[in-house]
Protein backbone atom coordinates (compact mmCIF):
# COMPACT_ATOMS: atom_id res chain seq x y z
CA UNK A 1 0.00 0.00 0.00
CA UNK A 2 2.65 2.66 0.90
CA UNK A 3 4.60 1.68 -2.10
CA UNK A 4 1.35 2.54 -4.15
CA UNK A 5 1.19 6.17 -2.45
CA UNK A 6 4.47 6.57 -2.87
CA UNK A 7 4.62 5.93 -6.57
CA UNK A 8 1.53 8.49 -6.80
CA UNK A 9 2.82 10.99 -4.81
CA UNK A 10 5.65 10.73 -7.39
CA UNK A 11 3.62 11.01 -10.44
CA UNK A 12 1.60 13.87 -9.47
CA UNK A 13 5.28 15.31 -8.51
CA UNK A 14 6.11 14.79 -12.02
CA UNK A 15 3.27 15.93 -13.64
CA UNK A 16 3.43 18.86 -11.61
CA UNK A 17 7.03 19.68 -12.24
CA UNK A 18 5.83 19.35 -15.91
CA UNK A 19 2.98 21.23 -15.78
CA UNK A 20 5.22 23.81 -13.98
CA UNK A 21 7.85 24.01 -16.31
CA UNK A 22 5.32 24.25 -19.05
CA UNK A 23 4.28 27.18 -17.26
CA UNK A 24 7.26 28.69 -16.98
CA UNK A 25 7.66 28.19 -20.72
CA UNK A 26 4.74 30.01 -21.47
CA UNK A 27 5.27 32.88 -19.59
CA UNK A 28 8.52 33.38 -21.01
CA UNK A 29 7.37 33.54 -24.71
CA UNK A 30 4.71 36.00 -23.29
CA UNK A 31 6.78 38.33 -22.00
CA UNK A 32 8.82 38.08 -25.34
CA UNK A 33 6.49 38.03 -28.01
CA UNK A 34 5.02 40.83 -29.45
CA UNK A 35 2.80 43.12 -27.66
CA UNK A 36 -1.17 43.92 -28.65
CA UNK A 37 -0.47 47.34 -29.36
CA UNK A 38 -2.07 48.41 -32.30
CA UNK A 39 -0.71 52.02 -32.31
CA UNK A 40 2.47 53.97 -30.60
CA UNK A 41 1.90 55.66 -27.08
CA UNK A 42 3.02 57.85 -24.88
CA UNK A 43 3.61 56.21 -20.97
CA UNK A 44 3.88 58.83 -17.82
CA UNK A 45 5.98 57.28 -15.44
CA UNK A 46 5.19 59.68 -12.11
CA UNK A 47 8.08 60.30 -9.78
CA UNK A 48 7.74 57.33 -6.75
CA UNK A 49 5.57 55.43 -9.51
CA UNK A 50 6.26 51.16 -8.93
CA UNK A 51 5.78 48.56 -11.95
CA UNK A 52 2.79 47.40 -10.22
CA UNK A 53 1.09 51.12 -11.11
CA UNK A 54 2.91 51.22 -14.68
CA UNK A 55 1.67 47.81 -15.63
CA UNK A 56 -2.15 48.66 -14.88
CA UNK A 57 -1.27 52.03 -16.59
CA UNK A 58 -0.41 49.54 -19.69
CA UNK A 59 -3.24 46.75 -19.30
CA UNK A 60 -5.90 49.84 -19.31
CA UNK A 61 -3.78 51.08 -22.87
CA UNK A 62 -3.80 47.42 -24.47
CA UNK A 63 -0.21 48.11 -24.34
CA UNK A 64 0.21 44.55 -22.22
CA UNK A 65 -1.30 41.26 -22.42
CA UNK A 66 -0.74 40.16 -18.53
CA UNK A 67 0.21 42.74 -15.78
CA UNK A 68 1.68 39.83 -13.64
CA UNK A 69 3.36 38.42 -16.39
CA UNK A 70 5.29 41.85 -16.77
CA UNK A 71 5.63 42.60 -13.38
CA UNK A 72 7.18 38.80 -13.13
CA UNK A 73 9.18 39.52 -15.83
CA UNK A 74 10.95 42.96 -14.48
CA UNK A 75 11.80 41.17 -11.43
CA UNK A 76 13.25 38.31 -13.08
CA UNK A 77 15.39 40.69 -15.03
CA UNK A 78 16.43 42.45 -11.78
CA UNK A 79 14.65 45.96 -13.15
CA UNK A 80 12.32 46.68 -11.37
CA UNK A 81 13.90 48.71 -8.75
CA UNK A 82 15.18 50.25 -12.15
CA UNK A 83 12.15 52.48 -12.90
CA UNK A 84 12.55 55.87 -14.75
CA UNK A 85 10.43 59.13 -13.79
CA UNK A 86 9.43 60.62 -17.51
CA UNK A 87 6.92 59.89 -20.56
CA UNK A 88 8.22 57.27 -23.36
CA UNK A 89 7.53 56.46 -26.24
CA UNK A 90 6.55 53.09 -26.73
CA UNK A 91 6.21 51.87 -30.66
CA UNK A 92 3.30 49.63 -31.28
CA UNK A 93 3.76 45.51 -30.98
CA UNK A 94 6.36 46.26 -28.15
CA UNK A 95 6.93 43.05 -26.07
CA UNK A 96 6.87 43.75 -22.28
CA UNK A 97 10.46 42.91 -22.17
CA UNK A 98 11.23 45.83 -24.59
CA UNK A 99 8.70 47.97 -22.61
CA UNK A 100 10.26 47.28 -19.46
CA UNK A 101 13.74 48.39 -21.19
CA UNK A 102 11.98 51.36 -22.09
CA UNK A 103 11.08 52.73 -18.74
CA UNK A 104 13.87 51.39 -17.06
CA UNK A 105 17.25 51.92 -19.31
CA UNK A 106 15.99 54.87 -21.68
CA UNK A 107 17.07 57.82 -18.73
CA UNK A 108 15.59 60.08 -20.45
CA UNK A 109 12.11 61.04 -21.89
CA UNK A 110 11.28 60.26 -25.18
CA UNK A 111 8.13 61.56 -25.34
CA UNK A 112 5.22 63.87 -24.26
CA UNK A 113 5.40 67.82 -23.81
CA UNK A 114 8.35 69.92 -23.30
CA UNK A 115 9.99 73.65 -23.34
CA UNK A 116 12.24 74.46 -25.83
CA UNK A 117 14.22 77.39 -25.75
CA UNK A 118 16.18 77.72 -28.89
CA UNK A 119 19.39 80.86 -28.51
CA UNK A 120 19.88 82.09 -31.88
CA UNK A 121 22.08 84.40 -32.96
CA UNK A 122 19.68 87.26 -33.34
CA UNK A 123 16.74 86.44 -30.64
CA UNK A 124 15.69 83.66 -28.05
CA UNK A 125 12.74 81.51 -28.43
CA UNK A 126 10.28 79.55 -26.13
CA UNK A 127 8.39 76.64 -28.06
CA UNK A 128 5.92 74.77 -26.20
CA UNK A 129 5.56 71.56 -28.16
CA UNK A 130 4.21 67.93 -27.32
CA UNK A 131 5.02 64.63 -29.72
CA UNK A 132 2.37 62.92 -31.49
CA UNK A 133 3.20 58.85 -30.78
CA UNK A 134 1.57 57.72 -33.83
CA UNK A 135 3.52 60.44 -36.41
CA UNK A 136 6.44 60.33 -34.42
CA UNK A 137 6.33 64.17 -35.07
CA UNK A 138 6.21 67.47 -32.42
CA UNK A 139 3.31 69.25 -32.35
CA UNK A 140 4.01 72.81 -32.03
CA UNK A 141 1.68 74.38 -28.86
CA UNK A 142 2.56 77.69 -28.22
CA UNK A 143 5.75 79.77 -29.70
CA UNK A 144 7.03 82.77 -28.09
CA UNK A 145 10.01 85.70 -27.57
CA UNK A 146 10.23 85.34 -23.40
CA UNK A 147 12.13 88.55 -23.24
CA UNK A 148 9.53 90.69 -25.38
CA UNK A 149 6.81 88.88 -23.67
CA UNK A 150 4.91 90.13 -20.97
CA UNK A 151 1.85 87.46 -20.80
CA UNK A 152 2.76 84.43 -21.67
CA UNK A 153 1.03 81.99 -23.36
CA UNK A 154 -1.94 79.42 -21.55
CA UNK A 155 0.21 76.38 -23.25
CA UNK A 156 3.03 77.40 -21.31
CA UNK A 157 2.00 78.57 -17.78
CA UNK A 158 0.13 74.99 -18.42
CA UNK A 159 3.10 72.62 -19.42
CA UNK A 160 5.10 74.58 -16.63
CA UNK A 161 3.34 73.20 -13.97
CA UNK A 162 3.32 69.72 -15.32
CA UNK A 163 5.49 67.38 -13.38
CA UNK A 164 6.51 65.44 -16.51
CA UNK A 165 7.17 68.53 -18.52
CA UNK A 166 10.47 68.01 -20.41
CA UNK A 167 13.00 70.93 -20.62
CA UNK A 168 15.79 71.46 -23.79
CA UNK A 169 17.95 74.23 -24.50
CA UNK A 170 19.24 74.49 -28.31
CA UNK A 171 22.33 76.81 -29.43
CA UNK A 172 22.49 77.82 -32.72
CA UNK A 173 25.42 77.34 -34.68
CA UNK A 174 27.40 80.74 -34.45
CA UNK A 175 26.30 82.52 -31.47
CA UNK A 176 28.61 84.53 -28.87
CA UNK A 177 29.39 83.33 -25.28
CA UNK A 178 27.91 86.42 -24.11
CA UNK A 179 24.78 86.11 -26.33
CA UNK A 180 24.73 81.89 -24.82
CA UNK A 181 25.42 83.22 -21.08
CA UNK A 182 22.82 86.48 -21.29
CA UNK A 183 19.92 83.76 -22.46
CA UNK A 184 20.86 80.96 -20.02
CA UNK A 185 21.01 83.52 -17.05
CA UNK A 186 16.79 84.73 -18.35
CA UNK A 187 15.28 81.10 -17.99
CA UNK A 188 13.82 81.31 -15.07
CA UNK A 189 13.60 77.43 -14.41
CA UNK A 190 18.05 77.60 -14.22
CA UNK A 191 19.47 78.37 -11.19
CA UNK A 192 22.91 80.36 -10.49
CA UNK A 193 23.31 83.77 -12.60
CA UNK A 194 26.71 83.54 -14.65
CA UNK A 195 28.51 86.30 -14.49
CA UNK A 196 32.05 85.34 -15.89
CA UNK A 197 31.45 84.69 -20.04
CA UNK A 198 33.70 81.61 -21.32
CA UNK A 199 36.36 82.08 -24.19
CA UNK A 200 34.85 82.83 -27.21
CA UNK A 201 33.79 79.83 -29.51
CA UNK A 202 34.40 77.12 -26.25
CA UNK A 203 30.66 76.24 -26.17
CA UNK A 204 29.61 73.64 -28.40
CA UNK A 205 26.11 74.53 -30.33
CA UNK A 206 23.84 71.72 -29.54
CA UNK A 207 20.74 70.38 -28.10
CA UNK A 208 20.64 69.67 -24.36
CA UNK A 209 18.20 68.40 -21.76
CA UNK A 210 18.12 70.13 -18.74
CA UNK A 211 16.10 70.11 -15.40
CA UNK A 212 14.63 72.95 -13.57
CA UNK A 213 17.45 73.90 -10.77
CA UNK A 214 19.98 73.10 -13.05
CA UNK A 215 22.24 75.51 -12.86
CA UNK A 216 23.74 77.67 -15.88
CA UNK A 217 27.62 76.95 -14.32
CA UNK A 218 27.07 73.44 -15.09
CA UNK A 219 25.66 73.46 -18.22
CA UNK A 220 27.84 75.44 -19.78
CA UNK A 221 30.51 73.07 -18.36
CA UNK A 222 29.11 70.30 -20.27
CA UNK A 223 29.04 72.58 -23.41
CA UNK A 224 32.59 73.39 -23.24
CA UNK A 225 33.74 69.89 -22.41
CA UNK A 226 31.38 68.86 -25.34
CA UNK A 227 33.48 71.74 -27.58
CA UNK A 228 37.01 70.00 -26.27
CA UNK A 229 36.04 66.81 -27.18
CA UNK A 230 34.95 67.88 -30.84
CA UNK A 231 38.11 70.14 -31.73
CA UNK A 232 40.18 67.47 -30.31
CA UNK A 233 38.94 64.91 -32.94
CA UNK A 234 38.46 67.27 -35.96
CA UNK A 235 42.20 67.97 -35.18
CA UNK A 236 43.13 64.57 -35.24
CA UNK A 237 41.41 63.99 -38.57
CA UNK A 238 42.29 67.37 -40.13
CA UNK A 239 43.76 67.33 -43.91
CA UNK A 240 47.58 67.40 -44.63
CA UNK A 241 49.28 70.92 -45.74
CA UNK A 242 46.57 73.31 -43.40
CA UNK A 243 48.02 77.02 -42.76
CA UNK A 244 47.38 76.52 -39.15
CA UNK A 245 49.17 75.72 -36.03
CA UNK A 246 47.49 74.24 -33.80
CA UNK A 247 43.52 73.86 -33.21
CA UNK A 248 42.69 77.63 -31.10
CA UNK A 249 43.58 78.28 -34.66
CA UNK A 250 40.97 75.81 -36.23
CA UNK A 251 38.78 77.42 -33.84
CA UNK A 252 39.02 80.65 -35.10
CA UNK A 253 39.24 80.00 -38.62
CA UNK A 254 35.88 77.62 -38.04
CA UNK A 255 33.91 80.55 -36.53
CA UNK A 256 34.27 82.82 -39.39
CA UNK A 257 33.43 79.92 -41.88
CA UNK A 258 30.34 79.71 -39.48
CA UNK A 259 29.48 83.30 -39.76
CA UNK A 260 30.12 83.34 -43.42
CA UNK A 261 28.50 80.08 -44.82
CA UNK A 262 25.12 80.99 -45.87
CA UNK A 263 24.04 77.04 -46.07
CA UNK A 264 25.49 73.94 -44.98
CA UNK A 265 26.23 72.18 -48.51
CA UNK A 266 29.21 75.49 -48.93
CA UNK A 267 31.19 75.29 -45.47
CA UNK A 268 33.93 73.33 -46.88
CA UNK A 269 34.19 75.81 -50.18
CA UNK A 270 34.07 78.95 -47.54
CA UNK A 271 36.89 77.15 -45.96
CA UNK A 272 38.88 76.42 -49.49
CA UNK A 273 38.56 80.58 -50.01
CA UNK A 274 40.10 80.94 -46.40
CA UNK A 275 42.34 78.06 -46.06
CA UNK A 276 43.62 79.23 -49.77
CA UNK A 277 43.92 83.29 -48.45
CA UNK A 278 45.80 82.29 -46.26
CA UNK A 279 48.34 80.20 -47.55
CA UNK A 280 49.23 83.02 -50.36
CA UNK A 281 49.36 85.44 -47.60
CA UNK A 282 45.91 87.50 -48.48
CA UNK A 283 44.32 88.98 -45.56
CA UNK A 284 40.88 87.65 -45.18
CA UNK A 285 39.15 90.44 -45.48
CA UNK A 286 35.91 89.06 -44.40
CA UNK A 287 33.24 91.41 -42.27
CA UNK A 288 31.66 89.28 -39.41
CA UNK A 289 35.25 89.86 -37.93
CA UNK A 290 34.99 93.76 -38.24
CA UNK A 291 31.95 93.66 -36.94
CA UNK A 292 32.86 91.17 -33.67
CA UNK A 293 35.13 94.00 -33.12
CA UNK A 294 32.78 95.88 -32.79
CA UNK A 295 30.72 94.91 -30.47
CA UNK A 296 33.00 92.19 -29.14
CA UNK A 297 30.01 89.58 -29.64
CA UNK A 298 27.73 91.74 -27.48
CA UNK A 299 24.79 91.59 -29.09
CA UNK A 300 23.75 92.14 -33.14
CA UNK A 301 25.17 95.15 -34.97
CA UNK A 302 21.95 95.99 -36.30
CA UNK A 303 23.19 97.80 -39.22
CA UNK A 304 25.87 98.22 -41.84
CA UNK A 305 29.03 98.71 -41.11
CA UNK A 306 31.16 101.90 -41.85
CA UNK A 307 34.10 103.02 -43.63
CA UNK A 308 35.58 104.20 -40.35
CA UNK A 309 34.73 100.52 -39.04
CA UNK A 310 36.07 98.80 -41.69
CA UNK A 311 39.35 100.99 -41.15
CA UNK A 312 39.87 100.89 -37.78
CA UNK A 313 42.58 98.19 -36.42
CA UNK A 314 41.32 95.88 -33.80
CA UNK A 315 42.64 92.48 -32.95
CA UNK A 316 39.78 91.10 -35.22
CA UNK A 317 39.62 93.35 -38.06
CA UNK A 318 40.73 91.38 -40.93
CA UNK A 319 40.89 93.77 -43.32
CA UNK A 320 43.53 95.37 -41.42
CA UNK A 321 45.36 92.42 -39.59
CA UNK A 322 46.93 89.78 -41.27
CA UNK A 323 46.28 86.04 -40.77
CA UNK A 324 43.80 85.05 -38.50
CA UNK A 325 41.73 87.09 -35.76
CA UNK A 326 43.21 87.37 -31.83
CA UNK A 327 40.18 84.91 -30.91
CA UNK A 328 36.82 82.89 -32.40
CA UNK A 329 34.41 85.40 -33.37
CA UNK A 330 31.23 83.05 -32.40
CA UNK A 331 31.05 79.66 -31.14
CA UNK A 332 31.17 76.92 -34.37
CA UNK A 333 29.33 73.91 -34.55
CA UNK A 334 30.98 70.59 -34.94
CA UNK A 335 30.13 70.39 -39.00
CA UNK A 336 31.45 73.64 -39.26
CA UNK A 337 35.00 72.58 -37.40
CA UNK A 338 35.03 69.72 -39.71
CA UNK A 339 35.16 71.99 -42.61
CA UNK A 340 37.51 74.18 -41.49
CA UNK A 341 39.67 71.42 -41.04
CA UNK A 342 38.97 69.36 -44.29
CA UNK A 343 38.23 72.16 -46.93
CA UNK A 344 37.06 71.47 -50.20
CA UNK A 345 39.87 71.45 -52.63
CA UNK A 346 39.67 74.38 -55.03
CA UNK A 347 41.46 78.00 -56.24
CA UNK A 348 38.76 79.94 -55.01
CA UNK A 349 40.18 83.45 -52.67
CA UNK A 350 36.26 85.10 -53.50
CA UNK A 351 32.90 85.28 -52.62
CA UNK A 352 29.62 87.37 -52.90
CA UNK A 353 25.91 86.92 -51.84
CA UNK A 354 24.60 85.05 -54.82
CA UNK A 355 21.05 87.16 -54.37
CA UNK A 356 19.57 89.41 -51.25
CA UNK A 357 18.64 86.54 -49.26
CA UNK A 358 21.66 84.66 -47.61
CA UNK A 359 19.72 81.00 -47.77
CA UNK A 360 20.78 81.50 -51.57
CA UNK A 361 24.40 80.88 -50.83
CA UNK A 362 27.42 82.47 -52.82
CA UNK A 363 29.19 82.80 -55.90
CA UNK A 364 32.74 81.91 -55.90
CA UNK A 365 35.33 83.21 -57.70
CA UNK A 366 38.99 82.52 -58.84
CA UNK A 367 39.88 86.09 -60.48
CA UNK A 368 39.37 89.70 -59.25
CA UNK A 369 37.80 90.08 -62.37
CA UNK A 370 34.95 87.19 -62.36
CA UNK A 371 34.64 88.36 -58.74
CA UNK A 372 33.73 92.00 -59.96
CA UNK A 373 31.14 90.52 -62.29
CA UNK A 374 29.81 88.67 -58.95
CA UNK A 375 29.59 91.61 -57.17
CA UNK A 376 27.99 94.46 -59.77
CA UNK A 377 25.22 91.35 -60.22
CA UNK A 378 24.23 91.82 -56.48
CA UNK A 379 25.16 95.70 -55.96
CA UNK A 380 21.99 95.72 -58.94
CA UNK A 381 19.77 92.98 -56.61
CA UNK A 382 20.50 95.85 -53.90
CA UNK A 383 19.89 98.86 -56.04
CA UNK A 384 16.71 97.08 -57.60
CA UNK A 385 15.29 96.35 -54.03
CA UNK A 386 15.91 99.90 -52.99
CA UNK A 387 14.05 101.48 -55.99
CA UNK A 388 11.49 99.23 -54.77
CA UNK A 389 10.65 100.38 -51.53
CA UNK A 390 10.68 104.06 -52.79
CA UNK A 391 7.97 103.67 -54.72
Amino acid sequence: MWKHIAANTLTFLIVALFLFGGLIVWGTNEYTAGGPLDQAICVQVRSGSNMRLVSVDLAEQNAISSPAIFRMGADYSDSALLLKAGSFLVPEGSSMAEIVNIVTQGGQSTCGTEIVYRVGVTRVVAQVRELNPVTGRFVELASFEPNKTEALPVEYAETRAADDTQYRVVIAEGVTSWQVVQALNSLEFMAGDVADIPLEGTLAPDSYQVQPGNSVAELLAVMESAQVRILAEAWAGRADGLPLSNPQEALILASIIEKEASTSDERFEVASVFVNRLNLGMRLQTDPTVIYGVTEGRGVLGRGLRQSELRFETPWNTYVIPGLPATPIANPGAATIKAALNPASTDFIFFVAKTLDPRDGHNFAVSLADHNSNVAIYRALEKERTALGNN
